[in-house]
């Protein structure tokens, strides 16, 4: 047991020295204005390229995200349905799917999923 600790100990030692030593030796500088700027043949740019991203779209993947996870936890649910005798794993997915359900239409009654406009 006092082995693994000292070998625990040393091995997260080891890690933060490889860590501080990569950050010394990666240490860059972002102070500069000219490195900073977009690069367009020696002029001034015309338009800001750094601009935020959209926030629409921003919404539509964080939704897509939401429903693929929740999609991803329906699977193992259907080998448990078929394996069970009892119809509580039958219940409780219906009702995760109508959670769903109106979860999809409120963010479609919204607009969310629109980003066209």
């Amino acid at each position: 047991m006092l082995t693994f600790m000292v070998y625990t100990i040393i091995l997260i030692t080891m890690n933060m020295f490889l860590l501080i030593l990569g950050l010394v030796i990666n240490k860059r500088s972002y102070s500069d204005r000219e490195k900073n700027s977009p690069f367009e043949c020696g002029f001034d740019p015309s338009i800001h390229t750094r601009a935020p991203f959209s926030m629409r779209f921003f919404l539509l993947a964080v939704i897509f995200l939401i429903f693929d996870v929740e999609i991803i936890l329906l699977m193992p649910l259907t080998m448990h349905i078929m394996n069970s005798n009892t119809h509580w794993p039958m219940t409780s997915s219906v009702m995760f799917l109508i959670i769903l359900l109106v979860g999809l239409l409120h963010e479609w009654n919204q607009g969310s999923l629109n980003w066209l406009k």
